[in-house]
């Protein structure tokens, strides 16, 4: 999402969009409900109201409690206050982005033997590895936090909300929650419903953009993965991006994709999901091949942007529904 002529992007100028304060003492209580308000950013288009909320990283007590409901240890840098929604007012519908919800969608366990087998491999690369230090960097979680969440859906109608039947949904249900998408009547080889790239290439006037982080993790100095949330709002439309970018130097890199697409005109959403992956050497390989001096592969390998742009796609999904009336 780094410029507004790229389907993939929100991008906007970037001035007031850093967290708004530091932490100055791990003991500091929870923010007030005053606090979550003054941090809290809500632009209505349409039938659709778009939320963001950003505050500083969160304090020990907060981390704590997290920690112990998932279960697993959360990355260095947490913001569990953190929060992008996008709600269609008349049906109640909603998806919403939280680092928490992000978290419990990482693997708890060992049996995914394939960030084993590459944390074996980084620390046998290191000439200064131990036995001690294999022992730290093989946990027993996904400790890269490549997580494979897609937002959190609350499809539920409740007072004073509208008859659900009264929505014109994709799947024809009773109930408006996204559904995966098939081919097109008239065209087998294109999706249903899809994200428009072309409309989205327009340079529409930019409402509203913000851009939340909900994670971000250095993996022991050896990469990064870092979990944010972009999006930004056009007359007509809107696109949000949620992107996990994780790479573990000398082993591989990963980029996992959510766009969220609204079309306020008829109040269809589309959500796409997106892996990539490849290995260290053959991210450095495409990016040599495409021209780039050995510095600038470097600073490209920490660019989730222009990694997403280089890496194969593993897997992909689409999912879609329409909330207007008919």
């Amino acid at each position: 999402m780094s410029g507004e002529n790229n389907p993939a992007s929100t991008s906007a100028p970037a001035a007031g969009m850093g967290p708004p304060g530091h932490v100055t003492s791990a003991q500091e209580p929870y923010p007030s409900p005053a606090d979550l308000e003054a941090a809290t950013t809500n632009h209505t288009q349409g039938r659709f109201t778009i939320t963001t909320r950003k505050l500083p990283i969160s304090k020990s007590g907060a981390i704590s409690a997290m920690e112990s409901t998932l279960g697993i240890p959360v990355p260095e840098m947490i913001f569990g206050d953190n929060v992008v929604a996008v709600e269609h007012a008349p049906s109640g519908w909603r998806i919403e982005f939280t680092a928490q919800d992000a978290l419990d969608a990482v693997d708890k366990t060992d049996r995914h033997m394939l960030q084993v087998a590459y944390a074996k491999s980084w620390s046998a690369s290191r000439e200064q590895s131990s036995a001690a230090g294999i022992k730290d960097v093989v946990k027993k979680y996904d400790w890269s936090y490549s997580t494979t969440y897609k937002g959190t859906c609350h499809p539920f109608f409740s007072e004073p909300h509208e008859n659900p039947s009264s929505f014109n949904l994709v799947a024809q249900d009773m109930t408006p929650r996204l559904r995966l998408v098939g081919p097109h009547p008239d065209d087998p080889t294109r999706p249903a419903h899809s994200i428009p790239i072309e409309l989205l290439k327009r340079r529409d006037p930019i409402l509203f953009f913000d851009e939340v982080v909900l994670y971000e993790s250095e993996l022991d100095d050896n990469g990064i993965s870092i979990l944010s949330v972009k999006v930004r709002v056009h007359e007509k439309r809107m696109l949000l991006l949620c992107r996990l970018f994780m790479r573990l130097d000398g082993v591989v890199a990963r980029v996992r994709d959510t766009r969220v697409y609204v079309d306020f005109e008829t109040d269809e959403v589309v959500r796409e999901y997106t892996v990539k992956e490849d290995t260290y050497e053959e991210l450095k390989k495409a990016f040599l091949m495409s021209g780039l001096t050995p510095d600038a592969v470097t600073v490209a390998m920490r660019d989730g942007n222009k990694v997403a742009e280089v890496l194969p796609i593993l897997d992909q999904t689409i999912e879609a529904v329409v909330l207007k009336k008919p």
